[in-house]
């Protein structure tokens, strides 16, 4: 693999790739600088191994951090290295797959290193739409470098030794690492929407496997990315029980039951991920009330409400689904918005931001409503009026603007109980049925919750050759 296939960068690119998959590119790179003793200093490929070799039988490109080297900083030619991976694996098609573990920036190199941190930058965002880009962090990933993992697809954090910050613990004002480590791997999981899954070093290579398998290679390649061996009609029966979390939802209709889910930590009332449907890999949004552990005990439960980091998380993800042709499945159960201050700071702007990716996305789009939908908070999560291509629902639902003793309590302020009870039942049947809603086009077709997985595969086995153009313009604003 490499002059060096001790060093612990080495050792993993063989430990994620198929067994002598690996080519190295650029192993004879050296420091090009130097300046402040560095002509004295060894650099065997200036701190960064790069090269493609295979995943599965599909080509990737990967690039890893010799901490060894210079605290594995990033220099001129290490930057070049990394620049040139993503040149090569954009010519080809392929993923490229980033481990991240680096003291930052080479202070012997200066201006020549913040230069490469521009060019690495650069070329992510040429490669962003076009090939996935995915990163983990199993050491220092702080100030600058820590873009490089905003600006990637998906981003794992090794738990124990990965440290992601902009500015250390200790540097904040007020704060201590002992205090709160606003750099480690759980607290950049939970509260800042980068990452997208914590782990032991096996266990985040077992998961970019996994992902790359489940991921079309380009933007231009097939979603078609397996066989499926399930029975495309298989009866789904404990669907209705377990229908507050949609992580078993979407397990449970997913071919061989495979959901992989992004973000997993983040803005748990809003879950996003991917399934597979007869083979082909389809992108899931859905608002989540409740989280069972593997015994089926509840561990946590939500408002049926969107929130600013929920929709956020989906907005991203629709985005991303978009530019790769992934079709797009949602599941709506949502009453409403979250209601407090902080919401209150970032609830409309992130609720523009959901709508927008739902409304702009092209590829194909189902909407399924599982719980109950009122108001606009049910028009953001993709109804028929902002582009879903199909819309089912399973039949006790309620669709509509409001709870009907809500509406009725309002619209007959001050009428006696009995007079609200009356004509909140005449609502709840007029306004709020899932079966008026259809008979008025809002709802294409009432499913048995245990039928849910085959009229789902049929849906976008129906999509699959959607085509669909708008209006001209460079790109959007949100």
């Amino acid at each position: 693999m490499s002059n060096r296939k001790d060093c612990l960068a080495a050792q993993r690119i063989s430990r994620l790739l198929d067994e002598n998959s690996f080519v190295e590119l650029g192993s004879l790179v050296t420091a090009r600088s130097t300046d402040f003793n560095l002509s004295q200093t060894q650099t065997p490929s200036d701190g960064v191994i790069t090269g493609h070799g295979l995943i599965d039988g599909s080509l990737v490109f990967v690039y890893s951090q010799d901490v060894s080297v210079l605290n594995g900083t990033i220099g001129e030619m290490h930057a070049k290295k990394i620049a040139s991976v993503y040149d090569m694996a954009m010519k080809m098609g392929a993923p490229v797959i980033g481990f991240l573990d680096c003291a930052g920036i080479r202070l012997q190199e200066s201006v020549d290193a913040l230069d490469g941190f521009g060019q690495i930058y650069a070329k992510q965002a040429q490669a962003s739409g076009v090939i996935p880009q995915i990163c983990a962090v199993f050491g220092t990933c702080g100030g600058g470098l820590s873009v490089v993992p905003a600006l990637c697809d998906f981003a794992f954090v090794e738990k124990d030794g990965g440290k992601v910050f902009v500015n250390s613990p200790n540097a904040i004002e007020g704060n201590r690492a002992e205090k709160c480590d606003t750099s480690a791997a759980e607290f950049q999981s939970s509260e800042t929407g980068i990452v997208d899954g914590i782990g032991t070093e096996d266990e985040i290579f077992a998961k970019i496997r996994s992902l790359v398998s489940i991921l079309p290679e380009n933007n231009q390649a097939d979603v078609y990315t397996g066989e499926c061996t399930d029975d495309l009609n298989r009866a789904c029966e404990s669907m209705e029980n377990m229908r507050g979390d949609a992580r078993y939802l979407l397990a449970e209709i997913s071919d061989g039951h495979v959901f992989f889910e992004t973000k997993e930590d983040y803005a748990k009332d809003m879950v996003t991920g991917f399934i597979k449907l007869n083979g082909m890999t389809v992108g899931a949004v859905a608002n989540c009330t409740e989280v069972y552990d593997e015994t089926g005990s509840k561990k946590e439960e939500f408002e049926p409400v969107l929130t600013a980091r929920g929709c956020d998380k989906a907005a991203e993800f629709i985005a991303f689904c978009d530019a790769f042709e992934i079709p797009v499945l949602s599941m709506a159960h949502v009453t409403g918005f979250k209601a407090c201050k902080c919401a209150e700071k970032r609830l409309a702007k992130a609720m523009g931001r959901l709508t927008y990716a739902f409304a702009s996305a092209t590829v194909p789009k189902v909407n399924l409503i599982t719980g109950d939908v009122f108001g606009s908070a049910s028009v953001i999560m993709n109804a028929k009026s902002i582009g879903a291509d199909l819309v089912y629902a399973w039949p006790d639902v309620k669709v509509g603007m409001m709870d009907a003793k809500l509406a009725a309590g309002i619209m007959y302020e001050g009428e006696s109980a009995d007079v609200i009870e009356k004509k909140a039942k005449e609502y709840d049947a007029l306004q709020d049925s899932v079966l008026s809603a259809a008979k008025r086009g809002y709802v294409d077709l009432v499913v048995e919750p245990q039928d849910t997985r085959k009229y789902m595969v049929a849906a976008f086995e129906m999509l699959y050759t959607k085509r669909m153009d708008g209006p001209f313009k460079k790109h959007g604003t949100k």
